[in-house]
């Protein structure tokens, strides 16, 4: 195996625990970048979460320039306009809302530093959501409120039978670790999974 350190530039739960389905040895660095400058910048949400991936990376990488460093970021878009974390209910409700009936694209970007090399690539998944009543919509955020998920929804969860359709090369992408082409980089750079 390779004698680098694996780091995480991420405290997500949720690509923790996607990246422990790789059983490679890694710890987890809280990034240090101000995620607002980058998301009112002008360029297309594919370019916003591929620069917020590399700066998380980057970020994390000035502290410990000897490890391999995963970045990632991931946008929700719909009708070219991006939906943050909804924090609340209400938002939640309102961001389902805005989906139902429609298809979104789930922006999920990866960055992988280690010395002298980055790699970077952005998977879009194409996701068409069924429509859905005020009530429907309720339950589900009273059932499961994922209001640190773009969108309103966890698709791990009960939020897939929210979906009519799902279009995309990698589905724990939409979870928001690429692990099909994040393992293929890893190997790559000698890190073995057991």
């Amino acid at each position: 195996m390779i004698s680098s350190q694996l780091i995480l530039a991420s405290t997500s739960p949720y690509r923790k625990k996607l990246l422990e389905r790789l059983h490679v040895p890694f710890r987890t660095e809280l990034s240090h970048v101000d995620e607002s400058l980058v998301k009112h910048q002008t360029g297309s949400p594919e370019q916003k979460a591929q620069l917020l991936a590399r700066q998380k990376a980057e970020s994390v990488a000035a502290r410990f320039p000897n490890a391999v460093v995963i970045g990632g970021d991931q946008m929700t878009v719909v009708d070219n306009q991006v939906l943050d974390k909804p924090v609340t209910a209400e938002v939640a409700r309102a961001q389902l809302a805005v989906l139902a009936g429609k298809t979104h694209r789930l922006v999920t970007a990866t960055c992988v530093l280690s010395p002298g090399k980055a790699q970077e690539w952005v998977d879009v998944t194409e996701l068409t959501m069924r429509a859905l009543t005020a009530e429907e919509i309720a339950s589900y955020v009273n059932l499961e409120p994922a209001l640190d998920c773009g969108g309103g929804y966890k698709i791990e969860g009960l939020g897939i039978t929210l979906f009519t359709h799902i279009k995309g090369n990698d589905p724990t992408s939409i979870e928001g670790l690429p692990l099909i082409s994040l393992s293929a980089v890893l190997r790559e750079l000698g890190f073995t999974f057991r």
